[in-house]
């Protein structure tokens, strides 16, 4: 049982990929479901967080709390699916989010430009049933790159493309389908990345700190206040200066919660004009 995530650049085959594996191997194969599913379970309108998925936050956005919200709850999503194992999550941050898991296959799934500019013009030809022009794909392929690399940055302050966020990088120059598919396959098969219990409790953990903290982002009181939050085995601590009280309440009210304690310490608070 085994957590597969795939970041790949627009026209580099990695959604092929990614489908490829989850059937060959049984796993779920999670994209776009993701963001109906976060709607779904949160209440949250799709099309919100179908534009944060998308799109960098203007700088206005980046200070909005409804984003912070939106983020949170996309977050702690690939947290939901991650927990279920056998699953293969694209994007989404999940190389971040589940650094240090030693059951997850982080993956990046990259080209050179211009080949990943004639795939794509290749793939809208086929789906539109005309070709697309050389500028307007280049332009395509780009401004996903921009996006991309925007959320990434703003998120995490991590650049998308830093190897060291993967287990493994895969150029698709060369390679088929077929291949990069195996490649992962014997990967994952792999006794290096079985599910043992410390890493599946790591993910638990998160995955529970997650949800007390969209719990918190959707609360009129705490979303005011920036409250950290912390898991250990149901355990849930919260660091602030303010509403810890308010915070724990809503704490209690998250499903998996065996405890919750408090610290105080100075956290810088939210600015007044988006909370």
């Amino acid at each position: 049982m085994s957590i597969i995530t795939i970041s790949h650049e627009m026209g580099a085959g990695g959604s092929e990929i990614g489908h490829a594996v989850a059937e060959r191997i049984g796993y779920r194969y999670v994209d776009q479901e993701l963001i109906s599913e976060a709607s779904r379970r949160y209440g949250i309108l799709e099309e919100k967080l179908t534009q944060l998925d998308e799109t960098r936050p203007s700088l206005f956005e980046r200070f909005d709390t409804e984003t912070r919200l939106y983020s949170t709850v996309i977050q702690t999503s690939v947290y939901d699916f991650a927990e279920q194992d056998n699953v293969v999550i694209m994007g989404r941050g999940g190389q971040v989010l589940l650094g240090g898991v030693a059951h997850a296959l982080r993956v990046r799934v990259m080209a050179p430009f211009e080949l990943r500019v004639k795939r794509v013009m290749r793939k809208m030809a086929s789906q539109m049933g005309e070709a697309l022009d050389l500028r307007t794909a280049t332009e395509m392929v780009r401004r996903n790159d921009a996006e991309k690399g925007g959320r990434m940055r703003y998120l995490y302050e991590m650049d998308w493309a830093d190897p060291r966020l993967y287990d493994i990088v895969i150029n698709m120059e060369k390679l088929s389908t077929d291949a990069a598919t195996e490649l992962l396959i014997g990967l994952v098969r792999r006794p290096d990345l079985a599910a043992a219990e410390p890493s599946r409790q790591l993910v638990v953990d998160r995955a529970l700190a997650s949800r007390v903290r969209t719990a918190l982002a959707m609360d009129p009181e705490t979303r005011r206040h920036r409250i950290e939050v912390k898991a250990e085995q149901g355990i849930v601590t919260l660091e602030g200066s303010a509403a810890l009280d308010a915070a724990v309440a809503v704490a209690r009210s998250v499903r998996g919660i065996a405890d919750v304690r408090t610290e105080v310490v100075e956290i810088p608070p939210i600015p007044p004009f988006v909370a």
